[in-house]
């Protein structure tokens, strides 16, 4: 059985469980428009929206908060098996401060929580929003694989066509991440 709810730490980066006290620390972080300006739900850095996400994610029971090594929350993202095949868990809804876009963070992020749930399922399916260029490179980058799955999800913005990509114990073992999952802290 998979623990969404784990602590997961690297040198450079930590995850624990979100609380409902993350509330203003997270916001604060999301509240700049450039972070959702590629993304289709392009209005998330607006409180009632993002508070939305944000009370999806506590309720998913699967949300993680990012945290930089001196403890300033930097991010979210989460494990869901709502959309989940057998044997699978989706990690997702995953955004960064942009002071950490472009570096290893969102990898290193990728690296702890693919690593995890591997341990726990065969696979991990990562949902991408069919517009969002940013982060179908970023997780083909990563090693994940076009799956033929699509969906349709009701935004504030309206509603998006997602993709789904996967990556498995194999192709996780051979890709860019198992070593950033080799330099997790205990």
């Amino acid at each position: 059985m998979l623990d969404r709810q784990p602590i997961l730490a690297h040198p450079a980066l930590r995850l624990r469980p979100a609380t409902a006290a993350d509330w203003p620390s997270l916001f604060a972080a999301a509240s700049d428009p450039g972070i959702w300006a590629g993304h289709p739900a392009h209005d998330r850095w607006q409180e009632p929206v993002f508070r939305a996400f944000f009370e999806d994610g506590l309720a998913s029971g699967g949300m993680l908060v990012a945290h930089e090594p001196g403890g300033a929350i930097i991010g979210s993202s989460r494990y869901d098996f709502s959309r989940a095949a057998a044997d699978e868990v989706e990690v997702g809804w995953t955004f960064l401060v942009r002071r950490h876009w472009g570096g290893q963070t969102n990898h290193i992020m990728k690296a702890l929580m693919i690593g995890h749930a591997l341990g726990a399922v065969g696979r991990v399916m990562l949902m991408i929003g069919e517009t969002n260029i940013r982060s179908r490179t970023a997780v083909t980058r990563i090693g994940a694989q076009l799956d033929p799955r699509q969906s349709w999800v009701e935004l504030s913005t309206g509603p998006v066509t997602h993709l789904f990509y996967t990556i498995d114990r194999a192709g996780f073992a051979a890709g860019p991440l198992a070593s950033l999952w080799e330099q997790r802290l205990s």
